[in-house]
């Protein structure tokens, strides 16, 4: 199981970090859940707060977003998506968003 998750890791780090949170998605590998790769274009343009919020849907154990909002960390936006699980869990999902100008 670590062999695994240590080449997954390896090949997501390879992809754009701005489309994901690698520590949600190391831990949706840990309990067995399938990932969703990010789109390449939203990657490299960041993501806006509806498409950060399609993402977290399609991860695949969500039962329903709870909220949603952006905010502003450095010069990126930041989107903090919370949702329940379909075990009743509620987590937070980190999305980088766009490039603040």
């Amino acid at each position: 199981m670590k062999s695994l998750i240590a080449i997954l890791t390896c090949l997501l780090i390879a992809l754009p970090a701005a489309a994901f949170d690698l520590e949600a998605d190391l831990k949706q590998l840990a309990n067995g859940e399938t990932l969703v790769e990010p789109s390449l274009e939203a990657a490299q343009d960041g993501m806006s707060l509806s498409q950060a919020v399609d993402s977290v849907r399609r991860r695949g154990n969500v039962e329903r977003i709870v909220s949603a909002q952006t905010r502003v960390e450095g010069d990126r936006e930041m989107h903090h998506i919370r949702y329940m699980t379909k075990d009743g869990k509620v987590r937070t999902a980190k999305v980088r968003g766009r490039r603040v100008r």
